[in-house]
């Protein structure tokens, strides 16, 4: 279908492309991975005939249809319908064509090809791809132009799939989805008759849709079967067997290079001495692999920690209009260990429920309780544009802390992944994905309380995502995810909420059931998202969910205890720390009787709360051993 052979290409002098080659046949799913800048979008233009290569060939086989996703999403005034079905340019050409001709032979050619297209049941398949990428009968009907740039970016994507060329580019397709669409696009192009190559750095979506993987690294282009996982093991199989030959080569180097040190100037040994300087000159050295290991992230843990509930909403309606709420009579908690994805279609209220709990958007009734001092980290990609592009990450840096030295500033910069290569560099000229790391750690700075994360991946490769779920793990705080990344989510999360229909609550069920119950509705769940009661599976697991949550605020209360007993102790050693310098009763007698009865009084507020701490802590003993006792 499609053979690279030796391409070459550079950009401002960068090399993208060293004499890479490829082939790709008829039929594959191809997953196209490498690092951010790479040149994966640079290949895909390559592809399309948009750029020409320096040198080497990139031929598609004759008569095979390529097709992609326009960069400028429709705006004009037809209908979406209208527009999916315009995108497939030979079925518009043979329907005007056979309006206008005369020629019966020419004319029956004409419907022979129409038939074999199944153009009569065009509109049927156009619906029903613009449904599972989120637009109901009635957002069929409207015009393209009342929509926003990312619905009409699906409306694009609807048309290429409508189209179904031969050989199908899409360049990071989930960036305007939602995890619906993610779900039912994967599932289209793992049934998909033709070859497509797709860009993506979402990690499921790789393992779900794929055959091959298409890599991109140092300029090289390497193939190879399977899903993303076993790509990924494969390469650090090559990596660990390369660094083993380079290990054992080095070792033969220096054992001859001690032979040639020690014998050079021996008359005797000078023969062999310079023979294995010539071997030596003469052995090709095995070069290191490239450095794949990508800069974490590192999020500061919350001070101090405060006893859960973090945030608590009671009967709280949602929205942007008095009198017309977004989401009605939400009651939700979050406490400090929680890590809950947020579930549900694009526009049915995630980002609205989000900018509640952050503190962006006031309740139109009910109630949103926090805790006074609580401090929350807030992300969303339109946040990128609230950087100043002609600053430097270290002049953000310094904003945040007037007061530091350089070199503090400095260290500080670069434990947020901005090195001296990159410190000065302007905003303007980072790239999506450093700008994204920038703001997050601008925002964690101080240490937040919860994170709130909508749509944090969009500009991030594999493995900066990799990176992200593994200091969301690390992080001692709550966090809140909307994300169309699965992987992520899978990760990251041990909570689901799922937001549809105007309500936002708790999902019973975990992501592998939700992506079913996705797939077998079309495009989205039920308002019920949960099993029914005659599975026993689902009802065993909302009995097991009743469980935890009648003795969830006995573990709260247990563990606020516990922190209060700790922080005590911590005050305790702080003060008695003070209390052994002799210093303090030889020029401050009347602070050290002061603080020796302070003292007095902290010890016994440590035996009150530990008291109270070893009650809360049977209190939930107890009742978790009733708890297993159910279970069994």
């Amino acid at each position: 279908m499609l053979h690279i052979n030796d391409v070459t290409y550079r950009i401002e002098g960068r090399l993208l492309l060293n004499q890479a080659t490829a082939a790709i046949s008829d039929g594959w799913k191809v997953g196209f991975v490498g690092r951010n800048g790479a040149g994966k979008s640079t290949l895909l233009r390559l592809i399309r005939g948009e750029l020409h290569p320096e040198s080497g060939e990139i031929s598609l086989r004759k008569n095979r249809r390529l097709g992609w996703v326009e960069q400028e999403a429709p705006a004009g005034s037809q209908s979406l319908i209208e527009t999916v079905l315009a995108g497939d340019g030979e079925r518009e050409a043979l329907m005007v064509e056979a309006e206008r001709c005369d020629d019966p032979i020419r004319l029956a050619e004409i419907h022979t090809r129409l038939a074999d297209i199944e153009a009569h049941s065009a509109e049927a398949r156009a619906a029903a791809i613009l449904a599972g990428l989120g637009f109901d009968a009635e957002a069929q009907k409207r015009p393209c132009a009342a929509f926003s740039g990312g619905w009409r970016m699906r409306v694009a994507l609807a048309g290429a799939l409508f189209a179904a060329p031969d050989f199908l580019l899409l360049d990071e397709p989930t960036n305007y989805l939602d995890l619906e669409g993610a779900i039912w696009l994967e599932n289209y192009l793992r049934r998909y008759p033709y070859t497509a190559l797709i860009v993506s750095h979402d990690r499921d979506f790789l393992n779900r849709a794929v055959t091959h993987i298409l890599a991109l690294e140092n300029g090289k282009l390497s193939v190879s079967p399977g899903d993303y996982d076993s790509y990924e093991r494969r390469r650090a199989e090559a990596r660990a067997a390369t660094e083993a030959q380079r290990a054992r080569q080095e070792a033969r180097r220096r054992h001859m290079q001690a032979f040639i040190d020690r014998f050079r100037a021996k008359a005797s040994k000078a023969k062999q001495a310079q023979s294995r300087i010539k071997a030596l000159e003469k052995m090709q050295r095995t070069e290191p692999p490239p450095e794949t290991r990508v800069q974490p992230f590192r999020f500061a843990d919350p001070r101090p920690p405060m006893a859960p509930p973090l945030v608590r909403l009671v009967e709280a309606d949602l929205g942007y209009e008095e009198g017309r709420p977004v989401l009605r009579k939400v009651s939700l908690r979050i406490d400090q260990d929680d890590r809950i994805a947020i579930l549900g279609p694009n526009g049915e209220g995630k980002s609205t429920l989000v900018k509640a709990i952050a503190g962006r958007l006031k309740p139109l009734a009910g109630h949103v309780y926090k805790h006074k001092k609580l401090d929350i980290a807030y992300f969303a990609q339109h946040q990128l544009d609230e950087l100043k592009p002609k600053q430097t990450p270290y002049d953000h840096v310094r904003a945040l802390t007037p007061e530091g030295t350089e070199a503090e500033i400095r260290a500080a910069t670069a434990s947020l992944g901005f090195g001296p290569e990159k410190a000065d560099v302007a905003v303007e000229k980072l790239s999506g994905g450093e700008k994204a790391r920038l703001l997050l750690g601008l925002i964690t700075f101080r240490g937040p309380h919860l994170i709130i994360l909508d749509e944090p991946t969009n500009h991030l490769d594999i493995d900066a995502r990799a990176a992200l779920a593994e200091a969301l793990g690390d992080y001692q705080g709550a966090v809140i995810l909307i994300t169309h990344d699965a992987h992520l989510a899978g990760t990251v999360a041990d909570r689901l909420w799922l937001v549809k229909d105007g309500r936002a609550a708790p999902y019973d069920g975990d992501l592998e059931d939700y992506r079913a119950l996705i797939l077998e509705a079309g495009r989205t769940p039920p308002q019920n998202a949960a099993r029914p009661a005659t599975d026993p599976r689902a009802l065993s697991r909302r009995q097991a969910a009743a469980r935890r949550e009648a003795i969830s605020p006995l573990k709260k209360r247990a563990e606020a205890c516990e922190a209060r007993v700790s922080e005590l102790a911590a005050l305790l050693e702080r003060l008695d720390a003070t209390l052994a310098d002799p210093a303090l009763y030889q020029n401050d007698l009347a602070r050290a009787t002061k603080l020796q009865k302070e003292r007095a009084a902290l010890t016994a507020a440590i035996a009150e709360a530990e008291d109270a701490w070893l009650a809360a802590l049977d209190a939930y003993e107890e009742a978790r051993a009733e708890n297993e006792t159910a279970r069994g």
